[in-house]
């Protein structure tokens, strides 16, 4: 690949540590009759451990001047799918129809400046996941895996815990990619939560969350100034809080409580 023109506008920092991929093929739960997707494989170098170790994998690529390099790649396997065509502009549903899994699992190495919006799909897409085994920006990852008083703790940290449960699989140098990029990454598991809290009012709860956040280091009486506090602050009693605490204290099934019992009045 060192004659390849690496577009920046397309985050192309393709993995080259068989270490790391090793590691990120190695992490789900594997259980049998499954299909994976990857977002991005670039070369190929994570796609190749994929399709020896899983049985049918669906492949997203943006790049049309990959397909002869994945294809050769790829060239010994029939267990595999390369879709040539934006992911975040796909009906994922219905590409995967035509397929019998009973286990799906996403197991990528994301483009840095998309990854929030495809998380964002795959949630409200409601694609039928096990759990994600995803490569991001290490700072990021940070913060999706973040625990309630940590500093990285946020917005999107409460929301996508809501739906699972993050850990951190490793770190990554920035001299595992080529070309190198500025920052280091993360590898992160991202496990569906078997039973989702019950929510009265999803978009309901998506906004109160936002506003939570709204003033960072602020109380939540200040940031919730517009909600009725008497009930919030009926909610935060019975977990040790009030609303002269902070909502970066707060773990996500409190924000859930809140949001159904504003929802009942």
């Amino acid at each position: 690949m060192r004659d390849f023109d690496y577009k920046k506008s397309l985050g192309q920092n393709f993995l080259k540590d068989n270490n790391i991929i090793k590691k990120i093929v190695c992490t789900p739960d594997k259980k049998n009759k499954n299909l994976v997707i990857e977002i991005g494989p670039g070369a190929g170098a994570l796609s190749i451990e994929l399709v020896k170790n899983y049985d049918r994998v669906i492949m997203y690529e943006i790049d049309i001047r990959l397909k002869s390099i994945l294809e050769e790649k790829l060239s010994d396997y029939e267990n595999y799918e390369i879709i040539f065509d934006d992911f975040l502009n796909r009906d994922v549903l219905k590409d995967i129809e035509k397929y019998e899994y009973d286990n799906l699992y996403i197991v990528a190495n994301l483009p840095y400046y998309v990854t929030t919006p495809i998380i964002m799909k795959i949630i409200k897409d409601n694609l039928p996941i096990n759990e994600m085994v995803i490569m991001i920006q290490k700072e990021v990852a940070d913060r999706f895996s973040s625990t309630p008083g940590s500093k990285e703790y946020g917005q999107i940290t409460v929301f996508l815990q809501y739906f699972f449960e993050i850990t951190k699989v490793c770190n990554v140098s920035k001299n595992s990619f080529i070309p190198k990029p500025k920052v280091d990454s993360s590898v992160i598991r991202m496990k569906k939560r078997d039973e989702l809290l019950y929510l009265k009012d999803f978009n309901y709860f998506e906004k109160l969350v936002r506003d939570s956040f709204r003033f960072k280091r602020k109380t939540i009486k200040n940031n919730l100034n517009d909600y009725d506090l008497n009930i919030i602050n009926s909610v935060l009693s019975k977990y040790g809080y009030s609303i002269n605490s902070r909502s970066e204290e707060l773990s996500y099934n409190i924000f859930v409580d809140i949001s159904n019992e504003l929802c009942s009045k």
